[in-house]
């Protein structure tokens, strides 16, 4: 069941060093904040899981959080390269990074295979592609039914799944609206689970149809943290910040202005002076 708890509180409980963690939320409602008190704690040797890693694991790859990362895409939405990604892999700074490279179709229903306690998924993809070549984990497997060959793909269950919502009710139950990726199947595949929100309230109004309600035995902390998914955007709440990720191309282009960066504003600080200091400029 799901305890009401600080960031700080949930991030020590539920990471540890050498876990395999996923930090998920498409387009809107990206965990920023916790991952930010990932790099606060020091946590190390992690392997990352996103299907579109963007800025924010940018900061956990360049800050030297990671030892791995499956994903599907990565980049700064809009605007180019993740810099501190590619310096990780193309010179093994601040540490070599071991690369797992997926199509969407493909993590989404390993991590549906996750949710549901299976060994791997199979989908009717990467006919004709070129991934299969470069990624060991992703081979075929014949349907005993008509002879049909797919491609198969280890499922996902991470230790530690990690999301952004709208809100909670004090018993721990959460609602994400707005646009849905693989919140859902990340937190019931994983071993443990944070879900940070924007309100904590006494009941939970009624769901519209593009709603998901994830029910309190599912998850392992709630932590109330608003603005937790600046600058990207949570839904009925407030706006992405398109100038914070055009202003993090420059930023993260250099490793000296990337680890000045770390230390004034997310070393340094907790979640509402990130928000005082990057809302300001945004």
């Amino acid at each position: 069941m799901a305890r009401l708890c600080s960031l700080s509180q949930a991030v020590e409980e539920n990471l540890r060093d050498g876990d395999s963690v996923a930090l998920e939320g498409f387009t809107h409602l990206i965990p920023y904040a916790a991952g930010h008190e990932i790099i606060r704690q020091g946590r190390k040797e992690l392997f990352l899981i996103r299907m579109t890693p963007d800025i924010i694991y940018d900061q956990l790859i360049g800050a030297g959080a990671a030892r791995g990362m499956k994903f599907s895409w990565g980049g700064n939405p809009g605007v180019g390269s993740l810099h501190r990604f590619r310096d990780a892999v193309e010179n093994q700074w601040p540490r070599p990074l071991e690369i797992e490279e997926h199509s969407h179709a493909a993590m989404a229903n390993a991590y549906e295979a996750g949710a549901a306690n299976l060994p791997f998924a199979t989908l009717r993809g990467y006919i004709g592609a070129d991934l299969p070549k470069v990624n060991a984990n992703i081979r075929d497997v014949t349907c005993p039914f008509t002879g049909e060959v797919l491609a198969a793909v280890p499922s996902i269950r991470p230790d530690v799944s990690i999301i952004h919502a709208q809100r909670a009710d004090r018993q721990g139950n959460v609602l994400i609206e707005g646009i849905i990726g693989v919140q859902k199947e990340a937190i019931l595949a994983a071993k443990r689970s944070v879900v940070t929100v924007e309100e904590i309230v006494d009941e939970l109004s009624p769901p519209s149809s593009n709603s998901v309600v994830l029910p309190s035995w599912a998850i392992s902390c709630v932590v109330h943290v608003p603005g937790g998914a600046f600058p990207s955007y949570a839904h009925g709440y407030y706006k992405r910040s398109n100038s914070f990720y055009i202003a993090w191309d420059k930023i993260a282009r250099e490793r000296d202005s990337f680890q000045a960066w770390i230390r004034q504003n997310v070393m340094n600080g907790s979640p509402e002076d990130f928000l005082r200091h990057i809302g300001k400029a945004a």
